[in-house]
Parts: structure tokens; sequence; C-alpha cells
């Protein structure tokens, strides 16, 4: 009993230490970056859309390649399937089938509305930009979700063209992925809320599987949005990101 008091000392003042071992915003996100951003991937998900008066379930398969390309085809339900999407830079175009068998241009501001009345925006589902790239950090504290030790990590936009002007991230401190998220506009009003609720391995990186989004400018009880398959070690032609694509 008689080391009891050296202990307790000890142990405050070597908890002053750890606390100043905490990473850099920008070590953080660079973890983060290198976690989340694929050079080249194919996948297949499964949105399940809580509205106001029904659920709504759509399947998709997404190529995306590099910074700037996404190409995005419905496969599920009927009534959806053959719509497709495809994003250069910093545009999109909407494919709708028979019977318009329509191509609409989608960019600026448009880029942020609903996709298939989901929580969900055009930038959300195909934007593939490093959040170095995109915004300044500092981390603000620790705190526990489900169970895992978080940095908590505040962005602000480095550019006026960034659809969240900012972000707080809990990032799990082991594999280096936000498990929860709160996206503001510039007015510092809050606009959308994510919980990563499941991650699996890709590779040697950790990546996200099951994702809930809330739109709080939304009536709806969120979107559930679950990574089924993908494949990072895939070649994807060059002629599937092109317009002419949309009608194939």
């Amino acid at each position: 009993m008689r080391y009891w008091p050296t202990l307790v000392i000890l142990w405050m003042m070597a908890a002053p230490a750890a606390e100043i071992q905490a990473p850099t915003g920008e070590e953080v996100l660079e973890r983060i970056d290198r976690n989340m951003y694929l050079d080249q991937a194919i996948s297949t998900a499964t949105m399940v859309i809580h509205g106001r008066s029904a659920t709504r379930t759509l399947t998709s398969k997404t190529y995306r390649q590099g910074l700037n390309q996404a190409f995005v085809e419905y496969l599920s339900p009927p009534r959806e399937k053959g719509k497709k999407m495809l994003r250069l830079a910093d545009k999109l175009w909407t494919y709708t089938p028979e019977p318009t068998d329509r191509i609409i241009t989608i960019s600026g501001h448009l880029l942020r509305q609903s996709v298939m009345g989901s929580d969900l925006s055009y930038e959300d589902i195909t934007e593939n930009r490093r959040l170095r790239e995109l915004y300044d950090a500092r981390v603000t504290g620790q705190e526990e979700i489900d169970g895992r030790r978080c940095w908590i990590l505040s962005l602000t936009a480095k550019t006026e063209d960034v659809t969240y002007h900012a972000r707080t991230l809990w990032v799990d401190q082991e594999r280096w992925l936000p498990l929860k998220e709160d996206r503001f506009a510039r007015s510092g009003r809050l606009l959308k809320t994510i919980r990563i609720e499941e991650v699996f391995p890709v590779g040697e990186r950790w990546y996200p599987k099951r994702m809930t989004f809330r739109d709080m400018l939304s009536r709806g009880d969120g979107t559930e949005y679950t990574i089924d398959t993908i494949d990072i070690e895939v070649d994807i032609p060059d002629h599937l990101f092109s317009k002419s694509a949309l009608r194939q």
C-alpha cells in the first residue's frame, strides 16, 4: 500500500505525455486518404432508402478511375434498371432509358441534389478526391465510438467550391476510418450525418462496408448504403468514361 501514492503520481505525470503524442490533423487525414482513396475500383452496392411513406431498395454497379471519373449503373429494381450516371471532373450526366432515352447534364450546385430520393447527393456517390486536398484539419480531442477509441477531427474547407464547408470526424485510432461524421454548411448548419456501421479489409486497408446517411434537411428516416463487393485490382477500359457509354 505504501507504493500506491507513488504510482498515482507517476500516472498523473504520464497522462499529459499521452496527450502530446496525439497525431496532427494532417497526419490523420493522410491515414484516412490512404484507406479511402482508390486509384481504380469496381464495386456493387445496395442502397435502402427509408422515406416518409415507404422504403425502397436499389442495387448498383460503380466504376471509379482516378480523381475525376466515375460511372454508375443501376441494376434493380426493374423501374430503375438501366439508369446510369457519368462523372467527369466537375460535370455529371444522367441517362434514363425507355421511354425517355434522355441524357441530362448536371453541374455546379445541382451536384448536391438527392440521388433517387436518397440521403446521398450526386457528390456523395461520385466524388473521389483526397481530403488533404480539400480541407485543413486539427485534432480536437478523443472519444469512444462503439467501443473503439477515436480522434475527433475538425475540418475546414480550403476553397469555396467544396460541398461541405466544415466537417467533424470521429476517426478510429487503429483502422483510420471515420466511424462517425457531421457535415456542415458555411452558416454552421448541420446538413448531413454519416455513421459507418461495419468495415471490412480490402487488400492492406480497411474500407467502409455498411453506412447510414441522414440528410438533416430531409424528412425521411435515413439511407443505408452497403458495399456488397469491391475489386481494386482491376483494369477499367477508358471508353467506359464517355457519354457514348451511357446508351450502351
